[in-house]
């Protein structure tokens, strides 16, 4: 392959970087922190695979957290789908984010002749769409646009590039001075309960925030600003702005479609004949968030077709669809189940829309797709797929995947070590069991290293336990950690349909309930010493069940629940707001609904909760919960610590090192007794004690 001249900004490849990051994988961790939290933290993931045009090669993006330098290292690597190594061709900057702290997907786009990739990257404070070449020989920033590039797309030919934008970063920046000039108006989009100047992350950069429409979802200054659609002639370089939006094609679709069917969840188009994949949903309507939505798999011959083809078979008909994809040049439509029966497991079928019949592709004990997203989907060429792949007590790594045969090839297993590590010494199994009233649950259980003969104290966390499992949902709670230093640890699938929050936080009581009934009747575990974690429902699960039961020997918290605080703070966003709170937790203002807020908020039956209580929150939330938290810090049963500028999920990586050692801590201290040697803990375990001696006496004054 000739490549041209390089033009200038072109980046050579780090080959240095490469070389440290070989190193830093080949490094042997010592015995005492061989699943500590650290290592769990600097996990390598995985984004989406997309696979070349001719079907020769992979390329997809891994991201790993730098704890010296607090933030992540992303690289893009190109493969073939046959023997070669990964070649790394480009970095990749710093992740984009979602308001919740998640790391947006980067899908790259192929050129026609797949002699590059293009992607969006976060580099030297700026988004622009940046070319790597394929064969690594070097990256280049084709944008540099005064504003951060939104969206773009490749012409079909590849000779032009389209991208759009808002507000410059200027007009963004002179926007939040002149607010901190002139007083910040509080109005219905101000995000009261955080610093409101440049105190949360936007592009990579502390930035003025305001809600958004939806939810609590936050978004810059000036965001509203509407969409400026540009054009680079990739053969000239020349520039040109465009008049209208350029649109991809499903959404085109989406709107071409007939009236008369149901609108599709999901889509996906078979680019030789134009037939179209659908998800579509069935039966009643999804009245709320938390309902199970009954989906069924179709096709459309053409997108002005109005008769949708069906498949019956017992595979789309009965199970949980969540990703749908072409295979190209083909009638097959391959589409992913989440099996909740098999603690969201995921397999791959191939449905061929001609005969009707429907194959087995894959079956795995995690996530087979592109990511840590469930609905992610893997790159595919006409003979295999490219599929993360991901379980419990594996790390992520990439591999092949037969369409015909089902056979497997590991592409890059960057976390081998990792995974080696957790077989041996870690193992997880799938546990199923049914609660009190006979509804079945599951969960992924490590169990503790131990060879004292004294049985282990339980660590339980209740959200949902999808692919290699760190530390529940939002990667607070070290399982593996816990179970090496003799805490078994279980992360149960959230498991309730209901409208009400009640029956959803009894069923997590009852969950938890029944599953230390099981393994306390087995002999695995103590089950006068089990503790508590989650992050958003998670930890209103685990108040609820601290207030409702006395399963609970401590918790920890890292989201604000229900309480008079919370609807004080947020009520200025009214209509949406009061929506939410009615939709969720069929409460309204606490003077007409005051039943409900008693029975729902831990404000309300403080005396309820005997348990010691860890609260490590981000600063964005923290003063939600005050109302609860200061009383509960008044008599020495919660500790309460704010992790600045952190939104709803923590994701600094200092910041998610001191959490997971921390909760680490915490339950070592509760359940086993075992303090720390570091002399930066010193405080800590000063203060803990002092908790525990005022706790036995308020337990002895009960008792009394």
């Amino acid at each position: 392959m000739t490549m041209p001249d390089l033009p200038r900004g072109w980046r050579e490849p780090a080959w240095a970087c490469m070389v440290v990051l070989i190193g830093a994988l080949l490094a042997e961790p010592s015995l005492a922190d061989l699943l500590g939290p650290r290592r769990l933290l600097e996990t390598i993931d995985f984004g989406a695979p997309i696979v070349s045009p001719d079907g020769k090669y992979v390329a997809f993006r891994t991201e790993q957290a730098s704890i010296e330098r607090n933030t992540y290292d992303t690289v893009w690597y190109v493969r073939t789908l046959d023997a070669a190594p990964p070649r790394r061709v480009a970095d990749g900057g710093i992740p984009l984010r979602d308001s919740a702290g998640v790391s947006l997907p980067a899908p790259p786009v192929w050129s026609p002749d797949g002699r590059w990739i293009y992607y969006r990257a976060l580099l030297d404070g700026r988004v622009d769409v940046w070319r790597a070449a394929a064969d690594g020989s070097g990256a280049e920033p084709l944008t540099s646009d005064p504003a951060d590039v939104r969206d773009f797309s490749l012409s079909a030919d590849g000779n032009m590039l389209n991208y759009s934008v808002g507000a410059t970063r200027e007009e963004i920046l002179g926007e939040e001075q002149a607010e901190y000039d002139q007083g910040i108006h509080i109005d219905d989009m101000a995000p009261i309960g955080q610093p409101l100047f440049r105190s949360g992350y936007v592009e990579g950069r502390l930035a003025t925030q305001r809600f958004s429409e939806v939810w609590f979802d936050r978004v810059s200054l000036l965001a509203k600003t509407p969409d400026r659609w540009k054009a680079i002639d990739l053969r000239t370089r020349k520039r040109q702005d465009l008049a209208a939006p350029v649109i991809t094609p499903l959404p085109l679709i989406a709107k071409a479609l007939s009236p008369v069917l149901p609108e599709p969840m999901q889509m996906s188009q078979e680019s030789h004949t134009g037939r179209v994949a659908l998800l579509v949903r069935v039966g009643k309507p999804q009245a709320h968030p938390w309902d199970e939505v009954e989906v069924q798999l179709a096709m459309l011959t053409s997108p002005a077709s109005r008769e949708l083809v069906r498949c019956l078979a017992p595979e789309c008909t009965s199970h949980a669809i969540t990703t749908i994809q072409w295979r190209p040049q083909s009638d097959d439509i391959l589409f992913t189940v989440t099996d909740p029966r098999r603690g969201l497991a995921q397999s791959i079928f191939r449905w061929n829309v001609r005969s009707g019949g429907v194959f087995p592709v894959v079956s795995g004990r995690g996530l087979i797709n592109g990511g840590r997203t469930r609905s992610s989907g893997c790159g595919m060429s006409i003979k295999a797929l490219a599929c993360v792949v991901a379980e419990p007590d594996r790390p992520p790594r990439l591999e092949r995947i037969d369409l015909e045969t089902g056979d497997s090839q590991v592409l890059f297993d960057p976390n081998e070590a990792l995974a080696r590590d957790m077989a041996t010494r870690i193992p997880a199994r799938l546990l199923r069991w049914k609660d009190e009233n006979g509804r079945p649950v599951t969960g992924q259980f490590f169990p503790a290293r131990s060879s004292d003969g004294i049985l282990p104290p339980l660590f339980v966390t209740y959200y949902s336990c999808t692919g290699y499992l760190r530390g529940g949902v939002g990667d607070e709670w070290p399982l593996a950690s816990m179970a090496e230093h003799g805490i078994s640890a279980l992360c149960i699938n959230y498991a309730s349909d209901s409208p009400d929050a009640v029956v959803r936080y009894e069923q997590a009581r009852t969950a938890v309930e029944s599953v230390v009934d099981l393994l306390a009747s087995r002999g695995e575990i103590d089950r006068t010493k089990v503790g508590m974690g989650g992050l958003s429902f998670g930890s209103e699960a685990a108040l609820w069940i601290a207030a409702k039961s006395e399963v609970l020997s401590a918790l920890s918290v890292t989201s604000p629940a229900v309480s008079p605080t919370y609807y004080l703070l947020s009520s200025l966003k009214s209509d949406v707001f009061f929506k939410g709170l009615r939709d969720v937790w069929d409460l309204g203002p606490p003077d007409q609904t005051p039943e409900r807020w008693r029975t729902l908020s831990p404000a309300l039956h403080l005396d309820s909760i005997r348990a010691p209580v860890l609260m490590q929150m981000p600063e964005q939330e923290y003063l939600h919960a005050l109302d609860y938290a200061i009383p509960l810090i008044r008599r020495h049963q919660a500790d309460l610590y704010v992790f600045p500028n952190e939104p709803h999920q923590k994701f600094q990586p200092r910041h998610k090192l001191a959490a997971y050692e921390r909760n680490l801590d915490w339950f070592r201290y509760w359940l086993q007794g075992v303090e720390g040697s570091a002399p930066a803990k010193r405080k800590q375990y000063v203060h803990w004690r002092q908790m525990k001696s005022v706790l036995a006496e308020v337990t002895d004054d009960h008792g009394s």
